[in-house]
């Protein structure tokens, strides 16, 4: 006859206490996700204002979990609009070039009249 200890081992019960909270739900997740679905259906519906307001507190709840996430864009943000001003100014030289080119092609043309 076997004996069979009923006794659950030390390292069992470390895993299953770590599984319970690897199981655990984010409910600010789940609540921003729902807000937002909520909201995009809304405003499917055509309930505008009801819409608006569901998807803004969708939006507030997932800004509230993702802190970490929102601090990192943040401070990225000035890099950003550095690139963005940097580009403009490119475009703006190639505006500024081309009107140039114009009122040059247009002196040429009055003058071959």
């Amino acid at each position: 006859m076997v004996v069979v200890p009923l006794h659950k081992p030390e390292y069992e019960s470390e895993r299953l206490d770590a599984a319970a909270q690897a199981e655990e739900a984010n409910w600010v997740g789940i609540a921003a996700g729902g807000a937002l679905i909520a909201g995009g259906l809304l405003l499917l519906a055509g309930q505008r204002r009801a819409g608006t307001v569901a998807a803004a507190s969708g939006t507030a709840l997932a800004l509230l979990d993702q802190q970490e996430t929102l601090h990192r864009w943040w401070n990225s943000l000035p890099g950003y609009i550095g690139e963005i001003e940097q580009l403009m100014a490119n475009v703006q030289g190639a505006v500024d070039d081309l009107a140039a080119r114009r009122a040059k092609l247009l002196q040429i043309l009055a003058k071959a009249q």
